[in-house]
């Protein structure tokens, strides 16, 4: 099966231009925000015409809606046990998946949030909860995808046990529209040993893939600035940082690679790109040639 890749592309100018930047560097799959990723966005709705610009826009690349990523904003916490901030964050979630179900994107990630100091057992509850009231809300052939984490603080979904956990309390009529995705740097970070070996690298997919009772649905391709099992969330360039590039390679070639978006959330060169410059960012492209490069061997 082929590989998807692709970035979450700079989106100065909208996300219509965030796709053609994708396009334009030869990318077939895609990450954007809808709504500013610092906000809730629990009220915040999507403009038709922004919707046709995107659509437009995409449909002049190689890149099929199924293979768009939407990233939900970092604050939604729906593990938390406070329940004003739940309540939003769970809002947020449900608001996040009727945008990206306007657009026709094919999956929404997000980050599961901090328990605090409650049970983590009732905080896979509480994250399962949100899931299926977006589900319920919002009927869409866009799926609801958990990201692992890199596993600061009390933050759920660091190991497959917990992702298991929190996908194994979605009823089973809901389920095949939810999943999870897999961020490389989060994986290292969080204690997870991919690059001793590229049997230890399918180890780990392995046990992702037992504990959820299905292969992972994205990955984020990220190297990690800090050691294995530092906590720490910082990525870097693929080969700039402690993972290496070996792993990556491993990876591109792994059968759990295929048909599902590779999403490169590495540096960009040009964070100041003018609105109407759809032109690729030179990392990006820099870090597609070295992905390529391994899938082709």
């Amino acid at each position: 099966m082929p590989r998807y890749l692709g970035a979450h592309t700079i989106d100065n100018g909208g996300i219509d231009m965030a796709a053609l930047r994708a396009g334009n560097g030869g990318m077939t799959a895609l990450q954007i925000f809808t709504a500013i990723p610092r906000f809730y966005g629990d009220k915040s709705t999507i403009k038709p015409e922004r919707v046709a610009r995107f659509k437009a826009a995409l449909a002049k690349t190689r890149i099929k809606p199924a293979n768009v990523v939407v990233h939900a904003a970092y604050v939604l916490s729906v593990a938390t046990p406070e329940e004003d901030k739940w309540t939003r964050a769970s809002a947020g979630l449900t608001k996040e998946l009727e945008r990206s179900s306007a657009l026709g994107v094919g999956a929404v990630c997000f980050h599961p949030g901090s328990a605090g100091a409650s049970d983590r057992s009732d905080s896979a509850k509480r994250i399962a909860k949100a899931i299926v009231d977006a589900l319920k809300t919002v009927d869409s052939d866009t799926r609801l995808l958990v990201e692992n984490t890199a596993g600061a603080g009390k933050t759920m979904g660091k190991t497959a046990a917990e992702v298991g956990q929190i996908l194994a309390a979605v009823p089973k009529a809901l389920r095949a529209r939810t999943g999870y995705g897999l961020d490389t740097c989060h994986l290292f970070s969080s204690g997870y040993d991919i690059k001793s070996s590229r049997k230890a690298l399918a180890s780990v997919l392995d046990e992702f893939e037992e504990a959820a009772g299905e292969p992972t649905s994205f990955f984020h391709l990220n190297d990690s600035e800090y050691e294995l099992g530092s906590n720490k969330d910082r990525h870097v360039l693929i080969g700039d940082g402690q993972i290496g590039k070996e792993p990556f390679e491993w990876l591109m070639q792994d059968r759990r690679s295929s048909g599902i978006p590779l999403i490169l959330e590495t540096p960009q060169k040009n964070y100041d790109i003018a609105d109407d410059d759809d032109s690729p960012d030179p990392y990006d492209l820099k870090m597609m040639k070295l992905l390529e490069g391994w899938i082709k061997k």
